[in-house]
């Protein structure tokens, strides 16, 4: 039965453009045991996991599926690189709208963590951060299954489903932070979100949290009976 470990293993290996031969070789196993590893039939010891991450310049957490960050760099606010003030234009002269969408979607959701930081309620930056996550990871499937030449085991959960999936995680996000905004007992501060204290506290950002609602607004307001 192939693991996060397993689907790491074969995934690296075909990244690498090699055969299990050339890569049991690599690593100093037998190709038959390299091949019991990639499927999952049999689990290797800890010298085995410690040359296969030399091997293939990744850390153990990457390889048992505990990260997608191959090299272990930390992640923190200061080591974070800030794409809101790249000033890099990587789609050409053509991309307007998508310049303009990507400036737009980072100052709305800028603005949102903000407000969700400053009531210093961890459990709800938490799920803010979750939903997020969701929706990204749905996009960034699309676009990795239109390529024929992108490694189809890159995923734990297979093509067919992961759409079910992030839908069923952003529901239970969206549910949990509800629960979280309406706790009598422990509901978190949040500011004042008048329009007035809007434009005075994020006079940069506000414009685009209030296009991007009306758009949405608009959109779902058409498909109303």
């Amino acid at each position: 039965m192939a693991t996060d470990f397993s689907r790491a293993l074969a995934l690296l290996r075909k990244e690498k453009g090699i055969s299990q031969r050339v890569a049991a070789e690599g690593i100093g196993i037998s190709q038959a045991l390299l091949s019991h590893y990639e499927t999952g039939a049999r689990e290797p010891g800890l010298s085995f996991v410690s040359r296969a991450c030399s091997y293939y310049n990744v850390t153990a957490d990457f390889l048992l599926g505990r990260t997608m960050v191959r090299d272990g760099a930390p992640i923190s606010p200061d080591t974070l690189h800030d794409a809101g003030a790249d000033k890099q234009n990587r789609m050409g002269d053509v991309a307007v709208s998508a310049v303009l969408g990507k400036k737009m979607v980072m100052n709305a959701v800028s603005l949102l963590f903000d407000v969700a930081g400053r009531s210093r309620h961890t459990g709800l930056i938490a799920e803010l951060t979750n939903f997020f996550a969701a929706i990204v990871y749905r996009v960034f499937r699309h676009f990795y299954a239109v390529s024929g030449t992108n490694e189809k085991g890159f995923f734990p959960i297979p093509h067919e489903a992961y759409g079910a999936a992030a839908n069923s995680e952003m529901a239970a996000c969206e549910a949990r932070m509800l629960a979280i905004l309406h706790n009598k007992a422990d509901a978190p501060e949040l500011p004042a979100l008048s329009n007035e204290r809007l434009n005075a506290e994020y006079p940069q950002m506000v414009q685009s949290l209030y296009t991007l609602v009306h758009q949405a607004g608009e959109r779902s307001a058409k498909k109303l009976p």
